[in-house]
């Protein structure tokens, strides 16, 4: 326990840290453009898979457990649409982002420490931390535009599959995609976002900047990383569920 709150003492003097003594903005531009491309850019492709397949399956699943006649086609599209737009796209993306994005910030910050490269940073009279995590921050700002595209193509694969694999009509999917829209759904899973963007870009670099060990290490600081940032997620998810959707 007394560990575990050292940590978390730590980790928020680190936060302090990241927004102390900022370095020009000629310096922090190519390098907020380089994490955009690692962080933003380089996970597109594999969310757009998951997202289209993972909107399908569902879309299957719920039409083949509405089994009963009397239970109108439409609630397919209506079932689709608040799977992916409540959890799937937000949390369940954000969780496998742990693993490919946390791994990697996690590796090149404990890397760049093994390497002492960080200890170099620091006799030069540089903020390390805001050399390195900060355009990490500033980059996940754009998280938000990954998850928009995860509850799109999760729609879409969710039509696709309904359509043309004979589960329910285009009218009445589409009319389920418009029963009892909730914009503030929309506006909580970009909530939700939001806090998993920071704690994406924070709780991995804190893993990578306070190793200590060799190249071994490495390795387990981004297996460790990866289990705390999710599981972080997991709790910031219920937290926000219970004060922005609970009545």
């Amino acid at each position: 326990m007394i560990k575990m709150l050292t940590h978390i003492g730590r980790y928020f003097l680190m936060l302090k840290e990241v927004f102390n003594k900022p370095l020009k903005w000629s310096v922090m531009r190519p390098l907020i453009f380089k994490e955009i491309d690692d962080l933003i850019i380089g996970s597109l492709g594999i969310v757009a898979f998951i997202s289209f397949f993972v909107g399908g399956v569902v879309t299957i699943q719920t039409a083949l457990n509405l089994t009963n006649p009397l239970i109108p086609k439409y609630l397919i599209g209506f079932a689709t649409r608040q799977s992916v737009i409540l959890e799937f796209a937000p949390t369940f993306i954000s969780i496998i982002m742990a693993g490919k994005v946390g791994s990697f910030i996690t590796s090149s910050i404990g890397t760049m420490r093994v390497t002492e490269q960080i200890d170099a940073l620091e006799v030069m009279g540089v903020n390390s931390l805001n050399y390195l995590v900060f355009p990490k921050i500033i980059a996940l700002f754009f998280y938000p535009f990954v998850i928009g595209l995860s509850m799109f193509l999760g729609v879409l694969g969710g039509w696709i599959a309904g359509v043309y694999g004979g589960f329910t009509s285009s009218d009445e999917f589409i009319q389920g995609l418009q029963t009892e829209f909730t914009p503030f759904h929309v506006t909580y899973a970009f909530i939700k976002t939001f806090v998993f963007a920071l704690i994406l870009a924070t709780i991995p670099s804190y893993h990578g900047f306070y190793m200590k060990g060799g190249a071994l290490e490495v390795g387990k600081a981004s297996t460790v990383s990866f289990v705390w940032t999710s599981v972080v997620i997991i709790l910031a998810n219920y937290i926000l569920t219970q004060l922005l959707l609970s009545k």
